[in-house]
């Protein structure tokens, strides 16, 4: 229903009010990770030198990594460090806990995927801040995933469009994903929870092995359920992403795994 020239606009506009709607306090510092790597992604795609690429390529990752050690990390490491300071006789590090900023991840990994690409010449960097704001915003994977490299969808965040049978391909994906989430993984997961909740002494080998086949397939369906919902909004919205998750419970090797799990990297 809206014209073409703004369907960009709203949904970035709509993603902006879905990221405050719950994390209004930190919106500043996520609109400021998105400037801080376009800007990067143009001083990138400009240096013909290529040590002075590669040095500015370093400053990216290595600003987008802090801030994630900054808002993951920092609180487990502070309190790995109290544990150990008692045996080599020095002080607790005093730290106000630090609270986990939401879809950190996700928006930290999108933002490296970004400037690699542009690195490696392997997309054109952005010229446009909002088209580049909408590739990190979007609602659909914003706080979830799946990471979507930037090569895979550049040219559809310029000219996109949802025809009908876009639209009910996504209904019918999102409603598979959310089904798996809530009728299956939320039921393997209050199942699990309550095993392993129960005194050692109560807990047999069967009883063991049922709490731990739960948990495995509770994780299994809320990655897959949350990859189709997501993939489902996004097709809803005109966008064709990748596959990301294919059967990572066959796997012959751990890098065959990680390669199953997230298999849009």
């Amino acid at each position: 229903m809206v014209p073409r020239a703004w369907r960009n606009g709203v949904l970035l506009a709509a993603s902006v009010v879905f990221y405050a709607w719950g994390e209004a306090k930190y919106l500043a510092l996520v609109l400021g990770s998105v400037a801080f790597n376009w800007w990067m992604g143009l001083h990138i795609a400009r240096a013909n030198n290529p040590a002075t690429r590669k040095r500015r390529l370093a400053l990216a990752v290595t600003g987008n990594l802090g801030a994630l050690a900054i808002f993951k990390y920092a609180n487990f490491a502070v309190a790995n460090v109290n544990t150990i300071a008692p045996i080599f006789a020095l002080g607790p590090v005093a730290l106000d806990a630090i609270p986990l900023l939401l879809g950190v991840s996700f928006f930290t990994f999108h933002a490296i995927s970004y400037v690699v690409d542009v690195y490696k010449r392997n997309a054109a960097a952005q010229p446009s801040i909002p088209t580049f704001a909408l590739y990190i915003l979007l609602f659909p994977q914003l706080i979830a995933g799946p990471i979507i490299r930037f090569r895979d969808i550049a040219a559809q965040l310029v000219a996109h469009d949802a025809w009908f049978a876009d639209f009910a391909y996504g209904v019918r994906r999102f409603i598979l994903g959310l089904g798996k989430k809530v009728l299956i993984a939320n039921t393997l997961g209050a199942t699990a929870d309550q095993i392993f909740a129960l005194p050692a002494v109560q807990l047999t080998t069967p009883i063991a092995w049922l709490g731990l086949i739960c948990y495995t397939l509770q994780i299994y369906f809320d990655f897959s359920g949350y990859s189709d919902m997501a993939i489902g909004l996004m097709r809803m919205f005109g966008f064709c992403i990748l596959e990301n998750f294919n059967y990572p419970y066959i796997s012959r090797s751990v890098r065959e795994f990680w390669r199953r799990w997230h298999f849009a990297i």
